[in-house]
């Protein structure tokens, strides 16, 4: 009988196992002894891929960070109406939070008691403002109500987008991830778009 070797994992790998841990336990509540039972390697062979958890923390909440921030600087977000890229963006944060949602669930659940949390937490905040400057367009450009204060709105949208971590699940007894986007997408701008 073969045994399979323990220390065959990859950096992605590891990122896996880590991310997967830190979402069950917390970041805080998450030990190196952890993360080395759930991947079935020693500590010393977690440490030849990476410093330690704050580097596997940094490595998740970026992989979450890049998924969005790359969205703003896909052609639908930057050409057109304010409108019409505002709901391209809503749309393909809802695709990005359902392909990388254990990364996803970890960012939001920083709290910014390290290092690497206050960076993402800052990073965070970045996304938000370019996403709020969107909708302050698009209300300046009169196809949104301006009704509501922006920074109001943008917390809406955001909270309605990132309270799917909580209960989306891909195990095809919900609903799909199509289902999800356009229900968001007609809900938000169900609510933002002028009234004639």
């Amino acid at each position: 009988m073969t045994t399979a070797r323990r220390d065959t994992y990859t950096p992605e790998t590891l990122l896996s196992v880590a991310v997967r841990v830190f979402n069950e336990r917390g970041y805080d509540g998450t030990s190196m002894e952890h993360l080395s039972k759930a991947a079935g390697i020693s500590k010393s062979s977690i440490y030849h891929h990476v410093s330690g958890k704050e580097e596997l923390l940094r490595r998740a909440v970026s992989r979450a960070l890049d998924g969005l921030f790359g969205i703003l600087d896909e052609e639908h977000a930057c050409v057109g109406p304010a409108a019409a890229r505002l709901e391209y963006v809503v749309r393909r944060m809802v695709e990005v939070l359902i392909a990388e949602l254990p990364y996803v669930t970890l960012l939001l659940r920083v709290r910014g008691n390290t290092a690497t949390e206050r960076w993402a937490l800052e990073r965070r905040r970045e996304f938000d403002h370019k996403v709020a400057e969107l909708l302050r367009a698009a209300a300046a450009e009169g196809d949104v109500r301006d009704d509501v204060e922006v920074r109001l709105a943008t917390r809406l949208v955001f909270g309605m987008i990132n309270s799917i971590v909580e209960w989306y699940r891909p195990d095809g007894r919900g609903s799909s991830e199509r289902e999800v986007r356009d229900a968001v997408v007609r809900l938000v701008f169900g609510g933002l778009r002028k009234e004639a």
